[in-house]
């Protein structure tokens, strides 16, 4: 399914709920559908631009300045492993070469049976925990070949389900606003008065 189902539309209604103009909700609609779908296919966008009233290509103009949304199916598990400096000087180029072996697929592939999707990664901002990788942008750090061949298996074998959701789960916590906690969805020029919290006025 491609379009977002009827469950995810209720939600959506309620994320665009929370702005003041519906396309500032579209990041986190990307993020919705990719959940749904495992990455963002065009009828997602074109579907997307309809609930926020933009354009596909819009839609598309967001998406593709992030490297989290995928436009391609990928595995399951998505494993990043960080080739900048700091993990390349510890060893990240050999554990590239050892997870392709271990795979049997080079990185930017995916393994045949739709589990793994292997990439290489810019760095991961964790630089004095290096080598490290990330599977579906959870962290793995200072990881050896012997590390990285028991997470593989343990990935395969569903031992690990607890801590690396599929690949699209952004949180496996879903954030919920009480009406009476909300700010209030308001266009900037409908606004003429300082917001609460700068006036200090807002409830503790």
């Amino acid at each position: 399914m491609s379009r977002l189902n009827d469950a995810n539309i209720k939600l959506a209604r309620e994320v665009i709920a929370r702005y003041p103009r519906p396309k500032s909700a579209l990041i986190p609609l990307l993020h919705l559908s990719q959940e749904q779908n495992g990455y963002i296919t065009r009828e997602a966008m074109q579907h997307l631009g309809e609930l926020v009233g933009v354009t596909s290509a819009e839609v598309y103009g967001t998406a593709s300045f992030y490297e989290m949304f995928k436009f391609e199916p990928v595995g399951k598990y998505l494993i990043n492993i960080c080739g900048t400096m700091s993990c390349a000087l510890m060893g990240a180029h050999e554990l590239m070469h050892h997870a392709e072996k271990k795979l049997g697929i080079k990185a930017g592939g995916t393994t045949s049976d739709g589990v793994f999707t292997l990439a290489h990664a810019e760095c991961q901002a964790a630089c004095t925990e290096a080598p490290t990788l990330q599977v579906n942008y959870r962290y793995r750090l200072r990881v050896t070949p012997d590390d990285l061949d028991r997470l593989i298996d343990n990935l395969r074998d569903g031992k690990l389900n607890d801590e690396f959701p599929p690949h699209g789960v952004l949180s496996k916590v879903r954030q919920s606003i009480d009406a009476s906690r909300a700010v209030g969805a308001k266009a900037p020029e409908d606004v003429n008065e300082s917001p609460a919290w700068l006036d200090g006025k807002a409830a503790l």
